[in-house]
């Protein structure tokens, strides 16, 4: 198999129940879904990108229509909510659109870089061809020590100190980026297939915004990037 065509599945909702609205609030100077399709659209490799909506007129709204490489799918009535899970939507858009490899992401990702994107991409097309995983996804790498509710210890011996380095690594699904095939999916119903990889991503791409806080922290990593290219 050959990654010859590659969709990018951005699902893209009009109601936030944490942070109100938080698809289409302006972040550092333009709405916060379009820091991501922006890299995706930068990525010369990516085909198409489908942004799976209930939020049509919003997105109009904000400059955003069909276009040759943006494909606006209006989510089936039956997938909208808030307890619909993503996997749903996914398969919807995996059963609608043919691809060699989809890549699925978050507009709750802003700072994911086309340098993780692409290394994600080539990691993927590796390893389909060698047969060694059928799915990719990017992790956080953590190296700390880790307590029940209860305060007993689950990775380390308080007795027995090590230095945080020297602990066994955990990963930490980060929901920043996907890369599947049809097959894949269909053999899990999943975006994460039954022989995945992992791809560590830099932890300020990382960033995913859920709560408000995550967006406080967004507007400062904002600024350090944004800062980074002067």
């Amino acid at each position: 198999m050959t990654t010859n065509k590659i969709v990018a599945l951005l699902p893209i909702k009009a109601n936030s129940q944490r942070v109100k609205g938080k698809n289409f609030k302006p972040l550092h100077g333009k709405p916060l879904f379009r820091w991501i399709l922006d890299t995706l659209l930068a990525i010369e490799d990516v085909d198409r990108v489908v942004i799976n909506t209930d939020a049509r007129e919003i997105l109009a709204g904000n400059g955003l229509t069909d276009s040759d490489r943006v494909m606006i799918r209006d989510r089936k009535p039956e997938l909208c909510g808030d307890n619909v899970s993503m996997n749903l939507i996914l398969a919807d858009d995996v059963a609608g659109l043919d691809a060699d490899c989809y890549l699925m992401t978050h507009a709750t990702n802003p700072f994911l870089s086309t340098d993780t994107i692409l290394e994600g991409l080539r990691m993927f097309k590796e390893k389909i061809q060698t047969g060694e995983a059928d799915s990719v996804f990017t992790v956080n790498k953590i190296q700390t020590r880790f307590y029940r509710e209860d305060c007993s210890a689950v990775n380390h011996d308080p007795d027995n100190l090590i230095q945080t380095q020297d602990l066994e690594p955990w990963y930490e699904e980060n929901s920043n980026l996907y890369l599947f095939t049809k097959e894949s999916f269909t053999a899990t119903n999943a975006r994460i297939g039954k022989k995945p990889a992992m791809l560590i991503s830099p932890k300020f791409e990382s960033i995913d915004i859920d709560e408000p806080e995550d967006w406080e922290f967004a507007q400062i990593a904002a600024q350090y990037f944004d800062g980074r290219k002067m």
